[in-house]
């Protein structure tokens, strides 16, 4: 269960778009009927506006590049004897590359 409430101050597709980046690729493929799925799922709740379809793209976009940069920090900095894990950032390079060419439909 996601609790969308808390996600996110900001524009409430862009916590859908995290989502679609967490859940609905296998490796570097993005899963289209996955994600398909998902959107379904949500719009069940809470229909999106044209304005939100429309930029989900580039808000999925917009957080893989996020995803991708804290990940690269986290990998550069974290200090040796830390009890986190960093986790490898290049997962969010690839996607991050298929959302370039990614439009909605």
């Amino acid at each position: 269960m996601i609790d969308f409430y808390f996600a996110c101050t900001d524009a409430l597709a862009y916590d859908l778009a995290v989502c679609l980046n967490a859940w609905c690729f296998d490796g570097p493929r993005y899963d289209v009927e996955r994600g398909r799925a998902m959107i379904a799922a949500y719009e069940s709740v809470r229909p999106l506006s044209d304005l939100e379809r429309s930029m989900l793209p580039m808000l999925a976009r917009g957080a893989a590049l996020r995803f991708f940069a804290t990940r690269l920090t986290d990998w550069a900095a974290t200090p040796d004897g830390a009890t986190v894990t960093p986790k490898d950032p290049l997962e969010y390079a690839d996607k991050l590359a298929f959302h370039r060419g990614a439009r909605s439909g």
